[in-house]
């Protein structure tokens, strides 16, 4: 499979499978852990059908990218006084 198919396939996992974790630490059943173990499992799977060095040069890229979008997240959880749970309240501090 090619690396421009891979990489949003990827992308889509990741995000399903984080959601699926999220929604259920919010108070969703406990069987959306299932789909979201899964998907995240799909997710590694497909960056390890990528070469390693230029894996590694994407997923620094996404992350440079999405750090100040997630920061942002956390100002913006703070300001509202919304709660965001412990596991997300190191990265929020």
């Amino acid at each position: 499979m090619p690396s421009v198919l891979i990489y949003p396939l990827a992308a889509l996992a990741e995000i399903a499978g984080c959601f699926a974790i999220w929604a259920w630490w919010w108070g969703a059943s406990i069987f959306w852990l299932l789909p979201g173990i899964a998907s995240l499992a799909v997710f590694g799977w497909l960056l390890a059908q990528v070469e390693a060095g230029f894996a590694g040069r994407a997923y620094a890229a996404y992350g440079a990218s999405t750090s100040p979008r997630r920061c942002s997240g956390c100002g913006a959880l703070k300001e509202s006084g919304q709660t965001y749970g412990t596991l997300l309240a190191p990265a929020c501090a």
